[in-house]
């Protein structure tokens, strides 16, 4: 009897040791199947750096109605988000819908991280956009005396920031015509905002967006280093002004690449300062790349140097460049008064259809900031290089004017082949005032140009080694998005 008691209660530990383990197991798979269901879709893309710590506008109460004010959402996010500057740094999301805002500005080691439907727009209440003083190396405001209302996406002594989008192009839209408006019938106080401008900044990346109908200039990176411009498409309409695609503005190592603008002035305008004001700054912009750039901009250039060019512009470097119904594809700007220096220019592998002019360079531009520039201070063009270019439907190839007693020199342009207009000029070159040399070009240039022969059809060479900014490579990253 006392046996089968004994293998009774075995029996029963068994059981029961069982009964544990599938409870366990039980509770194992619960736990695992919920936390599968917190962990959401991730998202990768690739940035300068990654961040630790997310957040969503909607935490923060965003509404993505198109017409909610979503100003101090943003503001309040950042805010938040700042204490983990210095603990891996923080990405802010914004899902998708249509989020109005005015201007916000950026902090240190962020991501603002769009998803591919969600849309900026631009609020039209100027109470949203503050007033900030003019930029030193221009000593005024470009649209009033006065100083500028702050852009959209505003930031200033930054490092590491970064402004990108989730699996596509998430868009930004200035819904510029109100803006427009008050320009044409002179009403502005303070010169208009710009969609994204960050200022004394090191580690940018601005990438993947759609910007629409800037109030003014798309991108405006200034006094700034090591940025990296990637896969932008920007779209205004050809009469809106000044709506200037990319502008870097006093730069240094500086990366634009893979970018499709329509505008109504140049697709990209380098640039460093405004008369007096540039000269006594005196930054310059300099190791600049541009490729893979497609440009339509029937009143400007494809791209521009000038013509607020008195801190010097030096050692720019675009390669296959596309421009279609442009004025221009290259133009330097500049005039009496500037000062500073564009040298050390180089360009190659450039395809255009139906031009003004292939190659443009002007030594009167005018357009001064105000009557106290120097007329002394008389602008360096030294060592502008072009070849593998190819035009066709073109109304001139070139039109090159230096200034009298201070010429434009070192001008070599190598293997182009321009297809002249049916009603194209009968003089396909004018030239004045420069110096420089040709091989293999198609029409015969000026005499200021004289042609080399063939055996000099390697000429106008890119220089060799990259510059830093082509050395940095992105990192991928991860965005969590969980689900209720």
């Amino acid at each position: 009897m006392e046996l089968l008691w004994k293998d009774h209660m075995r029996v029963q530990v068994i059981r029961l040791v069982c009964a544990v383990l599938l409870v366990t197991l039980l509770s194992s798979e619960v736990a695992e199947s919920r936390k599968v269901k917190t962990v959401g879709t991730s998202f990768k893309y690739e940035a300068i750096n990654c961040r630790t710590h997310s957040a969503s506008l909607t935490d923060f109460g965003g509404v993505g109605d198109g017409k909610t004010s979503n100003t101090k959402a943003f503001q309040s996010a950042i805010s938040h988000l700042s204490q983990y500057a210095s603990k891996g740094g923080a990405q802010l999301y914004v899902p998708a819908g249509k989020w109005l805002t005015g201007s916000f500005s950026l902090i240190s080691h962020f991501t603002l991280y769009l998803n591919k439907d969600a849309v900026l727009l631009a609020s039209q209440d100027i109470s949203e956009w503050p007033a900030i003083e003019p930029l030193p190396s221009y000593g005024r405001g470009r649209d009033a005396p006065a100083g500028r209302y702050t852009s959209l996406i505003f930031g200033t002594n930054l490092t590491d920031v970064i402004v990108t989008v989730i699996g596509g192009n998430g868009t930004i839209d200035g819904q510029g015509a109100f803006w427009w408006q008050k320009f044409h019938k002179k009403k502005l106080k303070y010169t208009r905002p710009y969609l994204i401008e960050l200022m004394f900044s090191d580690q940018i990346q601005i990438s993947n967006l759609t910007l629409l109908n800037s109030p003014s200039w798309n991108v405006h990176p200034v006094y700034s280093s090591n940025i990296i411009i990637k896969g932008l498409t920007i779209i205004a309409p050809v009469p809106s002004p000044n709506t200037d695609g990319i502008n870097p503005d006093s730069c240094t190592n500086t990366r634009i690449e893979d970018c499709y603008i329509v505008s109504g002035d140049d697709c990209v305008a380098v640039k460093s300062g405004w008369d007096e004001y540039g000269i006594k700054f005196g930054w310059p912009t300099k190791q600049l790349v541009i490729r893979r750039l497609t440009c339509i901009s029937p009143q400007s250039a494809a791209i521009a140097l000038g013509s607020e060019m008195s801190g010097g512009i030096q050692d720019v470097r675009a390669e296959d460049i596309t421009a279609i119904h442009t004025e221009s594809g290259v133009r330097i700007k500049t005039a009496v008064g500037r000062g500073g220096y564009v040298k050390d220019i180089y360009v190659k592998r450039m395809t255009m259809h139906t031009m003004k002019w292939v190659f443009w360079m002007t030594g009167n531009y005018g357009s001064h900031a105000d009557s106290h520039y120097d007329p002394k201070a008389l602008p360096e063009i030294n060592g502008i290089n072009y070849r593998d270019v190819v035009a066709d439907n073109v109304t001139m190839a070139a039109r090159l004017e230096g200034i009298s007693n201070d010429p434009f020199t070192g001008i070599c342009i190598a293997n182009v082949t321009i297809g002249m207009a049916a009603k194209a000029k009968k003089q396909p070159w004018t030239c004045t005032d420069i110096e420089g040399i040709t091989s293999g070009v198609t029409p015969k240039p000026c005499n200021s140009l004289p042609d080399q022969g063939p055996e000099k059809i390697k000429a106008c060479d890119f220089p060799q080694g990259n510059l830093p900014i082509d050395m940095l490579e992105l990192k991928k990253c991860a965005y969590i998005m969980k689900h209720a």
